[in-house]
């Protein structure tokens, strides 16, 4: 729970420190996810980031039964999921119009949940939104991801280079790569891996030979 907790809020720090210094301008660019714009892909992290205020709010289960890699399932991605949620975060970005309201609307969700995180055992037991019955760690572990990969997203949009923390980077690497260490024919740094494995940055033709070669395989979202 250390190692991931951390994670969270180096990385959710460091989105908030981006923010923070954005112009009006910034939430309208267009994102790698569209049909979102910056804003609307920033409502999609806020809610994300803050989604254990309620969870931890609601009776725990009994046991959990999805870890972070399978909570990564297929239904996650179904075309009426999608829908909802890019509907959702479009709606939500109507309701924080300007900068400093989407800074302080991430700030408030992301600290809400850390201090939530902090006031429970490490073995608590949550159920997601989708009816998965997690270990809070493991809950965690997909909110590593979603601000991480998406800040991939964002720093692209932006036109900066990516900003991800080694801490966030290295939980979700240690999640994509199943816990195996990335070929030594790749050379890729955590970094490398994230980007390549969730299809931000293409793989050459020479890295693919070297995955099929050693059997090497990467966690597929909605797979």
């Amino acid at each position: 729970m250390d190692t991931v907790r951390a994670a969270f809020r180096d990385e959710c720090a460091r989105l908030e420190g981006v923010l923070r210094g954005l112009d009006a301008v910034d939430l309208d660019r267009l994102t790698p996810c569209p049909p979102w714009a910056v804003r609307d892909l920033l409502a999609h992290v806020r809610t994300g980031a803050g989604r254990l205020v309620g969870m931890l709010a609601a009776p725990a289960p009994e046991r959990a039964e999805v870890d972070a890699a399978g909570y990564f399932g297929a239904a996650k991605f179904a075309p009426d999921v999608d829908r909802d949620r890019i509907d959702g975060a479009r709606r939500e970005a109507r309701e924080l119009p300007g900068v400093p309201e989407v800074a302080e609307g991430f700030a408030g969700a992301w600290r809400a949940a850390d201090a939530a995180v902090a006031a429970e055992p490490p073995g608590r037991v949550v159920r997601t939104r989708h009816g998965d019955a997690m270990a809070l760690t493991e809950f965690l572990r997909t909110r590593v991801v979603e601000v991480a990969v998406h800040g991939l997203d964002l720093a692209d949009a932006l036109d900066r280079r990516p900003w991800l923390t080694p801490t966030a980077a290295q939980v979700v690497a240690d999640l994509l790569g199943n816990g195996r260490a990335v070929p030594e024919g790749l050379g890729w740094d955590a970094l490398t891996l994230v980007r390549k494995a969730t299809g931000r940055v293409p793989l050459t033709d020479a890295e693919r030979a070297v995955l099929d070669r050693t059997g090497f395989r990467w966690l597929s979202f909605g797979g």
